[in-house]
């Protein structure tokens, strides 16, 4: 007769602390590939010729849900007193009459996701229970693997990002919570895979072995269908859903789009696909990090020029063109070997699931060998080309004048892919990774990368009508050497600070020139979407040959303030134009304004489960008092889900204190996120990490 089988124990305590997944849950077992799970089957008969017995018992697992379908994986295999590493296979760890302990292996390149563990040792197999399997960074034979322990910490297991924002000379850091290890978040980030698949067409399960297959399948859900989770929307342009810089982690997001059964979530933008990208790969177990570059040339399809166009009193102009250069710009980079690929380009991939604008394929893009990127490998899949271009254009500004002719402006050519950063491992400081990204300005490796590129893409260009084109860079027109023209004003000032230009024109002509000077500020969306023209001031001078002239401009808040929009970006620009030749000149310069402080105190040496508070000072620094003021407060393991605090108004120039009661329930490093939303100010986040020692 065959075994009958009493209960099976899946020790998932035990198993789910081994393999790195016990935050995601205690209830039910989730193991990664390529390592050892082990489990306790005892029978309702004791077992008393246990090797005859053996060799008759087999383990079944199956991918899906408990019942097997056609589409699905099932494998078979017998159970032995020692066990096979590199496939599915189980061995007899302890034995006795009354239980048997398995030790059950998966392999390292095992299609992830759900699992039904059955045991047949006669008809029909007997149900032992089901498993979630994840990737294994921890592995050294799976290709996400990662050999650095603190590296794993960070790209796995941290719940706590930082995402990178404003410009390259003033960059701020924006709190997120990853949260990718909340209840339901593994389910969540398997039906958004599996939806991925169905509308890619690639729904065979055998393709989950592969990293490369799951990212592009998670991107392709993101933004990149109809049936996409999230939406984007136009800067400003949020009334029916929440702005975006109004999230403050994912899952809210996440939770949203399956309680709506799938609707699209309203609003995304760059930094929140990328956000939400990361937890649900950092969930599935491969290593992801969010990455912010500055001055980035979107949808140029792959072209190495970007154009930009100002009319003559240097207001920027749509002119309706979708390539435009963002301030700043947000994607990940995923971890994992490229077995499709030589063997050079494993490690970083860069992987964007924003929506752009190609001449084939889907709209997002990736993964993207970084190094393929850096060496300008632009035929190497997927989509190195649309990276490089975003990163190495150059931007071409050009003045539209009044009569409709375009001339170009000297002065105002602009480099793109500046200061590529990215929280850095266990710990809250940013990290610059350009050198990954681009060889040093200027060098002859950059050169040799920038010929090769061109080289490449118009081999492409001949064999093929349909594959994306770098159009080279257009030569620049001569500049005359005459005239030329500085801008000068501090990267960042704090919201009230009035700001101050100063604008030098150099005549280094043999010849008295005449002049006309135009110095204007604009308000700016980050996606390079001109908002409003704030101020302008002309002078006319005229320049004696050899000589410089120094201008002073003061501009007060109260010019600007009321239309700062969401990201509290200015350009700053100065139009020459030389009288007699009628060539102009164009020098920008771009302002983040800061938002006020809104600092969080925390009393020292803090204990889990014994109640504490903390403090939260909001400083307006407006002659105005700020209006409707809510804070809402939240923080994992401090505070359950979140709170809002209504402080109504807050004086001119004046400081309000706010004391937040809080019983710590988790130990460890713990961050408190604090965001101020008022009538003047959208938005404005802070947030502090403490450590709370265990009770």
């Amino acid at each position: 007769t065959g075994l009958s089988i009493q209960k099976c124990d899946l020790m998932i305590p035990e198993n789910n602390k081994s393999h790195h997944t016990e935050e995601i849950s205690t209830e039910r077992l989730i193991v990664r590939r390529g390592q050892p799970f082990t489990i306790t089957v005892s029978f309702s008969a004791p077992v008393h010729n246990y090797l005859q017995q053996m060799k008759r018992t087999f383990l079944i697992v199956h991918t899906g849900s408990h019942h097997y379908q056609a589409d699905e994986i099932q494998t078979e295999f017998p159970i032995s007193s020692l066990g096979d590493q590199k496939q599915w296979s189980a061995a007899v760890q302890e034995q006795d009459p009354n239980f048997w302990t398995l030790c059950v292996n998966t392999p390292a390149n095992a299609p992830i996701g759900q699992y039904i563990l059955l045991l047949r040792a006669s008809k029909p197999p007997q149900l032992l229970g089901s498993f979630t399997l994840l990737f294994n960074p921890w592995c050294r034979d799976d290709e996400v693997f990662l050999a650095n322990e603190a590296q794993r910490q960070e790209y796995i297991l941290n719940q706590d990002g930082i995402i990178y924002q404003g410009t390259e000379n003033a960059v701020l850091a924006q709190p997120w919570d990853f949260s990718q290890f909340e209840e339901d978040m593994v389910d969540i980030c398997l039906t958004l895979l599996a939806l991925g698949e169905h509308f890619q067409r690639e729904q065979d399960p055998a393709q989950r072995k592969s990293p490369v297959h799951v990212c592009r399948a998670v991107a392709a859900m993101l933004n990149c269908s109809e049936f996409r989770s999230l939406t984007e929307c136009e800067p400003g342009q949020h009334h029916d859903g929440i702005p975006p810089s109004k999230w403050l982690g994912s899952s809210p997001i996440l939770r949203q789009w399956i309680a709506s059964k799938f609707q699209p979530v309203r609003y995304g933008r760059c930094w929140v696909f990328a956000a939400v990208l990361c937890s649900v790969l950092r969930c599935l177990g491969i290593p992801t990090r969010v990455v912010t570059g500055f001055t980035w040339a979107h949808n140029t399809k792959s072209s190495l020029s970007v154009d930009e166009y100002y009319d003559e009193d240097g207001t920027l102009l749509t002119q309706d063109r979708s390539a435009r250069v963002w301030t700043f710009h947000v994607w990940n980079e995923c971890w994992m070997a490229r077995t499709d690929l030589l063997p050079e380009y494993s490690g970083w991939q860069a992987l964007d699931a924003t929506c752009q604008e190609k001449n084939k394929g889907p709209s997002f893009c990736g993964p993207a060998p970084v190094h393929a990127i850096k060496e300008g490998d632009t035929q190497v899949d997927y989509d190195v080309c649309y990276f490089f271009a975003a990163i190495n254009a150059k931007c071409h500004v050009w003045i539209h004048k009044a009569d409709d002719t375009l001339k170009p402006a000297f002065g105002g050519t602009k480099y793109t892919g500046n200061n590529i950063s990215t929280k850095s491992v266990g710990s809250e400081r940013c990290e610059d990774i350009t050198h990954n990204y681009k060889h040093p300005e200027g060098s002859l490796q950059e050169k040799k990368v920038l010929d090769k590129a061109y080289r490449n893409m118009k081999e492409l260009e001949t064999t093929s009508s349909s594959t994306a084109q770098f159009i080279s860079i257009p030569t620049a027109v001569e500049e005359p050497v005459n005239l030329f023209i500085h801008l000068q004003s501090n990267s960042s000032l704090q919201l009230g600070q009035d700001i101050t230009l100063s604008i030098e024109v150099f005549n280094h002509s043999g010849g008295e020139k005449a002049t006309h000077l135009v110095v204007g500020i604009q308000a700016l969306h980050y996606n390079g979407v001109p908002i409003a023209q704030l101020w302008k001031e002309e002078f006319h001078f005229n320049l004696q040959s050899n000589s410089v002239n120094n201008l002073q401009v003061s501009v007060p808040y109260t010019w600007f303030g009321k239309e700062l929009g969401e990201n509290h970006l200015l350009r700053l620009t100065a139009v020459l134009r030389d009288e007699d030749s009628f060539y102009m000149y164009l020098a920008q310069e771009e302002i983040s304004i800061c938002d006020p402080p809104l600092t969080i105190e925390f009393p020292e040496n803090m204990v889990q489960y014994e109640p504490s508070t903390a403090k939260i000072s909001l400083q307006n620094p407006l002659m105005e008092p700020l209006e409707q003021c809510v804070i809402a407060v939240t923080g994992r393991g401090l505070i359950y889900r979140h709170r809002n605090y209504r402080l109504g108004s807050v004086q001119a120039k004046s400081t309000q204190e706010l004391q937040v009661p809080f019983t710590p329930t988790q130990a460890g490093p713990r961050r408190l996120t604090a965001r101020l939303t008022c009538l003047q100010l959208q938005n404005l986040k802070s947030y502090r990490t403490t450590n709370i020692a265990a009770a």
